[in-house]
């Protein structure tokens, strides 16, 4: 498992824009991460709960994550720096109810298909085992 300072390995942003606290692997396709949402999170309500666009930037950073991870360990070409991926297309996003503030995001992600530098992913957030949030993603990685 990656965490802490270790994460701005595998992705570009930095604080107040990260949105992953740990990051763990399954394989080159699927990975799981976690963020615990605290007072100074950027997409934070007044009201004390995540702002869906939070989930959704969330979710899309976790694939940034797992293209990170392939691209510096498990490809050939070990690469010093994050890739830089762009979110293209959030498609059928469905959000069950808002992160609040102090709970633990689980995502877990699948690359469905790539294709050149596009990659469709599936991602699914949970708060203890509950399903927050569903989508699919369509991520352009800049070369």
């Amino acid at each position: 498992m990656i965490h802490g300072e270790d994460i701005k390995q595998l992705i570009p942003q930095r604080f107040p824009l990260m949105m992953v606290d740990e990051f763990e692997p399954c394989d080159e396709n699927a990975a799981s991460t976690s963020l615990t949402i605290r007072k100074d999170n950027y997409f934070l309500l007044p009201d004390g709960t995540m702002s869906p666009t939070g989930v959704i930037e969330h979710m899309a950073q976790s694939c940034s994550a797992l293209a990170g991870y392939n691209a510096r360990f498990r490809r050939s070409e070990g690469s010093d720096s994050a890739p830089i991926g762009l979110l293209g297309e959030v498609k059928c996003f469905e959000n069950q109810r808002l992160v609040r503030l102090g709970e633990q995001v689980r995502t877990d992600i699948h690359f469905d298909l790539t294709f050149g530098s596009v990659t469709i992913a599936r991602a699914e957030s949970t708060v203890d085992g509950e399903v927050v949030a569903t989508s699919q993603l369509k991520i352009f990685m800049q070369s």
